[in-house]
């Protein structure tokens, strides 16, 4: 006998339980109920502290995938949500996906794809990652790959665009040696909460609106904060770097600044 249909968790509570430092999860696929979590250690991040490797940055330069925002979030989700050799059980039930479908059809939950093209050139997605943003805060919810390096680049690329449109905060939630080897550490969930209440305000900018400057070759300095336009990797003046000539060498220059 199948367990009654729940519906979507409301976008509203969502966010704030997001704010106020919480976030659900469910024990199988299957379920249909969901508990809260609370970490008492919690992993973030540092938009200035992303550490990117020598072979990192020459995939990002070598603009080996084609990296989007938004363009399949349920997708990803989907992909996130698969079983893998290491985790065959998945805390991504389809309660969860259908209530952060709702985030994201709300504006409130974005999702970073990496694509690279088949046998017959047609685009294929093997990597990427989604999380919830509100304020100057973005919490990563969950990254896959299915070939190697995607999941980095959808990392990277996330950094830079955080770092260009203005917020402040990134959040991991669990760490893992994965994030740890790429720059994250741990803060207690009390310090977590008061860097929430921090990054209250809107930011500077969009992530699809950073996204278009680093993947067309605008000026995407202009429309930054103050300041901010330097850490995406812009001259004093607001010129994007000569050398930075592509999508990737744009990303990789940008994160050069503190890496």
């Amino acid at each position: 006998m199948h367990a009654p249909v729940r519906p979507p968790i409301p976008v509203e509570t969502l966010l704030l339980a997001y704010r106020s430092g919480i976030f659900p999860m469910a024990d199988k696929r299957e379920d249909t109920e969901v508990f809260w979590v609370e970490p008492r250690e919690r992993a973030i991040l540092p938009l200035g502290g992303l550490h990117v490797s020598k072979s990192l940055r020459k995939v990002l330069r070598a603009d080996r995938f084609a990296v989007t925002i938004d363009r399949a979030f349920e997708a990803v989700i989907r992909a996130c949500a698969e079983p893998r050799e290491d985790h065959p059980e998945t805390w991504i039930s389809e309660r969860i996906v259908q209530s952060y479908l709702g985030l994201h059809r709300a504006g409130h939950a974005h999702s970073v794809e990496c694509w690279q093209d088949d046998a017959e050139g047609q685009p294929v997605l093997v990597g990427g990652l989604y999380g919830v943003s509100f304020d100057r805060v973005f919490c990563g919810e969950s990254m896959f790959s299915r070939v190697p390096n995607a999941s980095k680049v959808a990392l990277a690329w996330l950094v830079a665009l955080l770092r260009a449109a203005g917020f402040v905060l990134l959040d991991c939630q669990f760490m893992t040696e994965h994030l740890r080897a790429m720059g994250a550490v741990e803060i207690p969930q009390r310090e977590y909460r008061r860097r929430v209440d921090l990054a209250q305000g809107q930011p500077a900018g969009s992530l699809g609106m950073a996204w278009r400057r680093f993947s067309e070759g605008e000026d995407y300095a202009a429309g930054v904060a103050a300041g901010a336009g330097r850490a995406a990797g812009a001259l004093p003046d607001g010129r994007a770097e000569d050398g930075a000539a592509s999508p990737g060498q744009r990303i990789a220059q940008s994160l050069t600044q503190t890496s």
